[in-house]
């Protein structure tokens, strides 16, 4: 089956992502010094507004175009093109504006030219073709040599402090290349346009309802590392860059499923059929609630002792934004399917745009008196709240459509597994000296007691399971 295949791709490239991290994340973080990460987040952080700026919502619309249009050849060779040329021109004139910015700015002026490189390579980011078809394959096997080519020029060049410049071209550069490495794929899928009924301003509108949202989206899940790096400290962004990119690391084998799900259930909705779409709907659901829990009790069970293992001395202040940010598993696990896998496939922009942008207005509101009274752990507190109103909010959106009840009816069972598991391995945590040793013990124990829930409590996740483990009948 194609929809499992390309969740395995996409979920064997999620743990590779995990992994990668786990190697280099240590290394750097001891390396570069807090100041030197911290220079690296700031700098990435406020470089992402102008590739925001010059993306346009191109990956949100060009997927789901794709989805739509992938039976006929032709219209999906003149849409690609399209959206891709329009996309060179927006991308070149976000370009013009940072190196603009980095000409008033008056510090880190050489790591902000080594991050523009990454506003270049988002002009050649088609990877939304690509999910948009549902080939998953070829992003996945194109990272993961892009990844490891990287790890390799890390280890061998970044030697110390100083390095940082060449640390942030390295990223910066792979980034590039990889994205560039997609474009012999296209031939099995595209044809030339005819260039004379090229039309690339059509999806100009179109992309901008999807740029709004993202606009949002961005604000809030960038805006903390911007305005910690201004009221706090370049270090204390760099602390909550370090929480963030772990739990996010966790979130991307959870939220995998709505990126594969998302191009299918566009493809089902422009056939019409909204049965199957609502089923959709219920399976993934269940499924990320499932084995979001355990991820989220697991890694606050761990978390206090963690950060000082992982990243060296110094970094203590982590464990505690790993801590308050693990609560945002659950919340972004379920608007990951409640808004790509079901507002924007079926058009729904107005309500997943109301959604992310309640989500960035809090930010502003909390983010302010949090950091001021708790410096980054009120950034991170700020966060959780954003993305629960953001959750909240795009389950009272689709509560008319989608009948709310089914999508909760194991819900209370993954719950009572996953305190359960917690309270044991945090008791264990804060016991035994921890060790990787023992924090792979505390790992296996926290699993064995999540399972032996599930299997005494029997919640829908076993059924489905057990259906797909089941052969056809002959």
């Amino acid at each position: 089956m194609q929809l499992i295949k390309n969740y395995l791709y996409n979920a064997f490239y999620q743990i590779f992502v995990i992994i990668v991290p786990l190697v280099t994340m240590p290394y750097i973080s001891r390396v570069l010094g807090p100041t030197g990460s911290g220079i690296n987040s700031l700098t990435n952080a406020n470089t992402q507004y102008f590739v925001l700026l010059g993306s346009i919502g191109v990956s949100l619309y060009g997927n789901r175009q794709i989805a739509y249009l992938r039976d006929d050849k032709d219209k999906i060779s003149q849409t690609f093109w399209e959206i891709f040329i329009m996309r060179l021109f927006t991308i070149a004139l976000a370009l013009i504006l940072f190196y603009l910015f980095v000409f008033l700015t008056h510090t880190y002026q050489l790591a902000y030219l080594m991050q523009s490189i990454l506003i270049i390579a988002a002009a050649f980011d088609i990877s939304w073709f690509f999910m948009g078809v549902e080939n998953f394959k070829v992003t996945v096997v194109r990272n993961v040599v892009v990844k490891l080519i990287s790890i390799v020029f890390i280890f061998t060049l970044v030697k110390s402090k100083n390095d940082i410049i060449l640390y942030i071209f390295i990223l910066s550069m792979s980034q590039l290349l990889g994205n560039m490495s997609l474009f012999p794929y296209l031939k099995t899928y595209i044809v030339l346009p005819k260039w004379h009924q090229l039309n690339i301003w059509q999806h100009l509108r179109p992309s901008l309802t999807l740029f709004i949202p993202q606009i949002a989206l961005q604000i809030y899940l960038i805006l903390n590392k911007t305005m910690l790096g201004i009221m706090v400290s370049v270090e204390a962004a760099g602390f909550y860059t370090y929480s963030d990119n772990i739990i996010r690391m966790l979130l991307a084998i959870v939220t995998s499923l709505s990126t594969v799900m998302m191009p299918r259930v566009a493809n089902v909705f422009a056939h019409g059929d909204l049965v199957k779409v609502n089923r959709y709907m219920q399976l993934a659901f269940d499924y990320s609630s499932a084995v979001s829990i355990p991820m989220m009790f697991g890694m606050a069970s761990i978390s206090w002792k963690f950060a000082p293992l992982f990243f060296g001395h110094g970094y203590n202040s982590v464990s505690s934004l790993m801590m308050i940010e693990s609560l945002i598993v659950l919340p972004i696990t379920w608007s990951s399917i409640t808004g790509n896998q079901y507002l924007l496939p079926l058009g729904k922009n107005r309500q997943y745009t109301a959604s992310v942008t309640l989500g960035a207005i809090l930010s502003v509101v909390f983010n302010v008196p949090l950091i001021l009274l708790l410096k980054t752990n009120g950034a991170m507190i700020s966060t959780v709240l954003c993305e629960c109103a953001v959750s909240l909010y795009q389950l009272f959106a689709i509560h008319k459509s989608v009948h709310l009840p089914d999508l909760f009816i194991g819900l209370w069972k993954y719950l009572l597994s996953g305190l359960v598991m917690f309270i044991v391995v945090f008791y264990l945590h804060m016991t035994w000296k921890f060790t990787i040793l023992t924090a792979l013990i505390e790992v296996i124990i926290g699993i064995v007691i999540y399972g032996l829930g599930i299997f005494i409590l029997k919640p829908p996740i076993l059924q489905a399971v057990k259906q797909l483990l089941q052969k056809p009948a002959r």
